[in-house]
This record gives C-alpha cells, sequence and structure tokens, in this order.
C-alpha cells in the first residue's frame, strides 16, 4: 500500500523540481551567401522575436514591438539600427555597408530579416562581427553558416566569440 503513494509522489516532486532545471535556449542562425554572379553578399538572419524585443529593450530603453500586432515604424528603425550596430562585414579588412532589405515572421516566433551587401568583386578575407543579443543574454550563441567560392563553413559566435576572419 505505500508503494502504491510513495512512488507516485516522488515521481511528481521529481517532476515538478525538474521544469525549473528547464530553461530556455537561446540561439540566432543566420546565413551569409556570395552570389558571385550578382556581385552581391546576401544576408539571412532568424531570431526569436520575444529576445530580439528584450534585446532592444534594453539596449535603447524603448519598449519594443517588432514583429508582433503592436509594431510601428518606430520599432523598424529601432531594429535597422540595432541590426547595423551589431552585424558587421569586412571584405579585405574594408567594412562594408548591409543594406536591409525587409523581414517575414516565421512560425510566430521567428524574426527573418534579409540583408544584403553590393558591388562585392572577388576576395581574399571576409571578417564576420556578429553580436546580436549577446549583450542581453550571456547565453546566446549565434551560428552562423557561410557559403563562399563553393565552400560552406560554419562559425559560433558567443558572448566571448564576436569576430571570425575567413580566409579564401
Amino acid at each position: 500500500m505505500r508503494n502504491r503513494f510513495f512512488y507516485p509522489i516522488i515521481g511528481i516532486l521529481f517532476l515538478s523540481l525538474s521544469a525549473f532545471a528547464f530553461h530556455k535556449f537561446y540561439v540566432g542562425v543566420f546565413q551569409v551567401n556570395y552570389a558571385a554572379e550578382k556581385k552581391m553578399i546576401q544576408i539571412t538572419s532568424r531570431i526569436f522575436i520575444d529576445d530580439l524585443n528584450n534585446g532592444l529593450e534594453k539596449k535603447y530603453h524603448k519598449k519594443a514591438f517588432v514583429g508582433t500586432d503592436k509594431e510601428t515604424p518606430e520599432d523598424i528603425e529601432l531594429l535597422k539600427k540595432y541590426l547595423t550596430e551589431n552585424f558587421a562585414i569586412k571584405i579585405n579588412g574594408q567594412t562594408k555597408v548591409i543594406t536591409f532589405l525587409f523581414k517575414e515572421v516565421e512560425s510566430n516566433d521567428v524574426l527573418v530579416c534579409y540583408s544584403r551587401v553590393k558591388d562585392v568583386d572577388k576576395f581574399k578575407t571576409l571578417e564576420i562581427s556578429n553580436s546580436i543579443l549577446v549583450d542581453w543574454n550571456a547565453e546566446q550563441q549565434n551560428i552562423t553558416h557561410i557559403s563562399a567560392f563553393n565552400t560552406k563553413k560554419s562559425v559560433l559566435f558567443t558572448e566571448s566569440s564576436r569576430k571570425e576572419l575567413l580566409k579564401y
């Protein structure tokens, strides 16, 4: 009789306590493609909407609603500013201008941003700096896949690793 009540109670207690051990996974996924025929670098960013809005609020001390029904044109300008300040590309040592094109919501919780760098000829080095959300959350990780000259590389950007130089 004691076992009939004891083990289910222990099981419920274990599940209740272990729920506190689970935490959200903080990750952004970025794709950087060099399209030689277009002389362009195409950038796709996938970021969780709630994390992005929390990061924008923390950095700019203003409530943001990017990717939600409450989104305003000011929110989009704040997003563009944030991306410009936290994602950069240097080609052969020269900083390039990244142009934000548009964004869309994917799966109700992921914001997908599309950007590009124009007038990119063949290059020997590509340096990427990616500090998206790492100032807001030390657990943030940004996985960046780079495709150029028929090679694919992946880089993990974290709080302690925000910049990577790739040689071609």
